[in-house]
This record gives C-alpha cells, sequence and structure tokens, in this order.
C-alpha cells in the first residue's frame, strides 16, 4: 500500500478547516485508517469540530473491542456525534458546530467506506471514476428526487447546505460502502474543496496523468485553486496494492 495526504487553505479563506488522519498500519482491529473531516460553525469552532471527531473516532477504534470495520466505524463516529454534541451544549462559543466525515479501511481487496455529509471518496482506475459515497447536501437530495438535473446542481447557489453532519443531532444517520477493490485501482479521499472546483472527468485525467500520487495530490490542490480555491481543499490518496520501493 501506498499512501499520500495534503490540506491546503485555499486562496479564498484565511483558517483550514479540513482535517485528516491516515494509517496505512492498523488501528485498534482495523488494519489501516484513513479520516477526512470539513468542519462548519464559525472559523474557531469549524476549526475544532472536524479535529475532535477525527481524533474521537481514532480513540475509540484503537480501544474497542468491536469486531468487523462496518460496526466498528458506525460506533465510532456515533461516539464522536454525541460528544461533540455535548461540547457545543457546554460551549456558546461552539454552538452550531459541525463536521462532515468520510472514514475507509481496506481490508484484502475490500474497501469499507461510511460518510456523513458532502466530503467523498472516489475509486479511480484505467475505465473512469466512481464517485462511492453520496452527498448528503440539500441539491444531491434535490437531484435524486428529480427536481434538479446536475447540470444545475454544479453552480446551485444552496449547493454548500449539507443535510446530515457529526454534532448536529443526537443520532447521526451513517451510510456504509462495501467496494471489492482491483489491483490498478486508486482511492481518493477530499472535501468538497476539490470536488466542487473540479469536475470528476478532470479529476480523473489529473490522477491518470501524474507518475506517482504526490505528484497526483499536488496538482489536484494547485489545480482547486487555479480554478478559484474558494474553500479548504484535503486530499488523501491510496494506492491499496502498490508495493514499496
Amino acid at each position: 500500500m501506498k499512501t499520500f495526504s495534503m490540506t491546503h487553505a485555499g486562496i479564498r479563506r484565511e483558517t483550514n478547516q479540513d482535517y485528516m488522519y491516515t494509517s496505512e498500519t492498523a488501528v485498534g482491529s482495523l488494519p489501516n485508517l484513513f479520516l477526512v473531516a470539513d468542519g462548519m460553525g464559525g472559523h474557531a469552532a469549524g476549526d475544532y469540530a472536524s479535529r475532535f471527531t477525527v481524533e474521537k473516532i481514532v480513540e475509540y477504534i484503537r480501544t474497542s473491542r468491536t469486531m468487523g470495520p462496518v460496526a466498528l466505524m458506525k460506533e465510532a463516529i456515533g461516539e464522536a456525534n454525541r460528544r461533540l454534541l455535548k461540547e457545543a451544549s457546554e460551549d456558546l462559543g461552539k454552538a452550531g458546530m459541525g463536521t462532515t466525515i468520510v472514514a475507509a479501511t481496506v481490508e484484502g481487496n475490500k474497501l469499507y467506506t461510511a460518510n456523513v455529509g458532502d466530503s467523498r471518496l472516489y475509486v479511480l482506475n484505467q475505465e473512469g471514476i466512481t464517485q462511492i459515497t453520496r452527498d448528503h447536501s440539500l441539491v444531491e437530495e434535490m437531484v435524486r428526487l428529480g427536481e434538479m438535473d446536475k447540470s444545475e446542481a454544479k453552480d446551485h447557489p444552496d449547493k454548500n447546505i449539507i443535510t446530515r453532519a457529526i454534532g448536529v443531532t443526537p443520532e447521526v444517520s451513517v451510510d456504509f460502502f462495501e467496494t471489492i477493490l482491483e489491483p490498478e485501482d486508486i482511492v481518493l479521499m477530499c472535501s468538497d474543496g476539490l470536488s466542487n472546483m473540479i469536475e470528476d472527468e478532470e479529476i480523473w485525467n489529473i490522477v491518470l496523468e501524474q507518475k506517482d500520487i504526490v505528484g497526483t495530490a499536488e496538482k489536484l490542490v494547485d489545480t482547486a485553486n487555479q480554478n478559484g480555491g474558494k474553500d479548504n481543499i484535503t486530499v488523501v490518496l491510496i494506492e491499496p496494492f502498490a508495493m514499496e520501493v
């Protein structure tokens, strides 16, 4: 396995409310763990929410005796949600804070993914790019209901309104996905600072054109900034079957 990750505030934001965690080695009963969170709720609170949530998920997974990636991620995200909500209730300066989360682990040839909000996970290969996660956003719900088409959704003024987040309600609904990986697959996790600035097809082209994942990550972030850099940008790239040289 080879991985590389990076985050950038973007060119329009003074602070970076994104937070990520990557471990190619075991965390608790999971063989590896990757997390991307995009905080919201005032610049200090958004910062706090994303970092706190990621840290609490890692802490729970590291110490839990629960077996099975789906059950473990569900419990960990639920616990982080409850603890973040408690933090917000005890500090007026953090009222209304929340965060997205996308979590992933690779076991053999299976990729297990969990998500809340609109941070994404894609699988890319020579054939194309596939978004595995589903955005929990107002415009995406409208697209799914047939009330709006994809082209309208792209530039809709409400596209940043999310319908699910960590730290908002006592119980959080988490989506889970199990994906069979092929030998040449590359996994990309990102915040919406990337996916809102670069079309999926362009992301795919950049990944195919670059020679290594370090250059790929740098090119993705640079392109997002060249296209406007309106939000914080976080990229995690995973080559599950690559051999370290």
